[in-house]
């Protein structure tokens, strides 16, 4: 299978999601102004409430079964490691940058947060179909396996991301709002008070939770003293708010936050789905030809087939605003781009090569090959999702996902290559 064949297989999803995003930009330009910022919004809750559920369920009640689940244990336990390295490395990244407040959950979520869903459904079947895979010749076998496991991939990482991203990106909200509700600006708050800091000289660089940010100087000089301590109070008030918790209040705390998002409408449709899934005589009335309440399963099926170009269409409405109101620094896409194109596909092949040395895994090079690839896949677009739900850097995440997704194109496709010769 040569370089060209692979980067047109590899490519095509990624060229797809382009072009929807490029109609979705058209469709929020003032050129026709049908998908306008409260279109969007609406339209992005039915995705939450009602597209991405029925695509969870359908997905885990037909392809999961309790032999799959015992047999490819290492796969969540795989993407478990996608998040936690990823997440590690955008913490670092956030913590050399300086990024804005509000923004460190998103980057954070766009460094550990994978595509492991619709690429993974059109890329991985598309190889088997290419002469020369190191797969099998079979290519209906091949295209069978591969479809489970893309199936299950997009199973398990939708469950980290309901869970995981969705409290990194809920809490980027909730910061964001309590900065607007307070009228306050907390260090990090944009790009240009960070030129503003350093123009007043060093105390600017001071460490980020200092309570006297030098950005509050300029209303000294207007209103005074007085107004200067008003200013004090609330961001005192603010971190206050978490240091003076104890133990307790901060486990109750995080049990209900944990609860809170076991309740969201995507979590939710995971769990039934994987019951359905592991219980034979449950899935026997939804899922097969045969099953008396198959026409349940078909309708969520097909209400489903709808996330991924509603999202899309979102995201290139969301783009137009991005490209000119985006407060991120070029060196933080930068810095997304190194970790999901880079150093994650790097780690991907040192973690798959040791678990398979320890004997963890399979000897079926397909499985192996998905393992690695769910490590060099761009952002997953239901960060999107969240970010218009949270009302939180949608404009920065829409320039994010344009970077990531047009070098996903060329990185997806060299990172396929290395992973087969690995394997082959």
């Amino acid at each position: 299978m040569g370089f060209f064949s692979l980067f047109l297989v590899a490519s095509m999803p990624i060229i797809q999601v382009l072009l929807i995003g490029v109609i979705g930009a058209y469709l929020a330009s003032g050129f026709s102004n049908v998908l306008t910022t409260s279109a969007r919004r609406d339209m992005n809750k039915v995705v939450f409430t009602v597209f991405t559920p029925s695509l969870m369920f359908a997905s885990l009640a037909k392809t999961v079964t309790l032999a799959d689940v015992i047999s490819w244990w290492f796969m969540p336990v795989n993407i478990a490691i996608t998040f936690m390295i990823g997440g590690t490395l955008g913490w670092i990244a956030c913590n050399i940058l300086k990024p804005p407040q509000h923004f460190r959950g998103l980057i954070m979520a766009f460094c550990s947060a994978g595509n492991l869903g619709n690429l993974l459904l059109i890329i991985v079947p598309a190889v088997c179909d290419e002469d020369g895979n190191p797969f099998g010749d079979d290519s209906s076998t091949c295209r069978s396996r591969s479809l489970s496991y893309s199936s299950l991939s997009m199973a398990l990482g939708g469950l980290f991301i309901w869970t995981h991203t969705y409290s990194l990106m809920q809490k980027s909200g909730k910061l964001y709002h309590k900065m607007q509700s307070k009228s306050i600006q907390c260090p990090a708050d944009s790009d240009e008070e960070h030129e503003q800091a350093k123009e007043d000289g060093p105390a600017g660089c001071a460490d980020e939770e200092a309570p006297l940010p030098t950005s509050v100087k300029p209303r000294e000089h207007e209103h005074g003293e007085e107004e200067e301590h008003q200013m004090e109070a609330p961001l005192l008030s603010c971190e206050s708010e978490v240091a003076d918790k104890g133990f307790w209040t901060k486990l109750k705390d995080a049990i209900h936050q944990f609860i809170k998002e076991l309740m969201a409408p995507p979590t939710i449709s995971a769990i039934i789905g994987f019951v359905v899934g592991l219980v034979p005589w449950l899935k026997s009335l939804i899922v097969g030809d045969g099953a008396p309440f198959k026409v349940i399963q078909d309708a969520l099926q097909l209400m489903g087939d709808g996330t991924i170009p509603c999202i899309t269409l979102i995201l290139g409405g969301n783009l137009t605003q991005g490209l000119r109101k985006s407060g991120l620094k070029r060196a933080v896409i930068v810095a997304v781009l190194c970790v999901r194109f880079v150093l994650l596909p790097l780690i991907g092949i040192a973690v798959v090569r040791a678990a398979y040395g320890l004997g963890f895994l399979s000897r079926d090079p397909l499985y192996r090959y998905v393992l690695m690839v769910q490590f060099a896949v761009p952002p997953a677009m239901n960060i999107g999702t969240m970010a218009q739900l949270f009302d939180v850097g949608q404009e920065e995440c829409s320039v994010i996902f344009l970077w990531t997704y047009l070098v996903a194109a060329v990185a997806l496709t060299a990172w396929s290559t290395v992973f087969m010769s690995v394997l082959s």
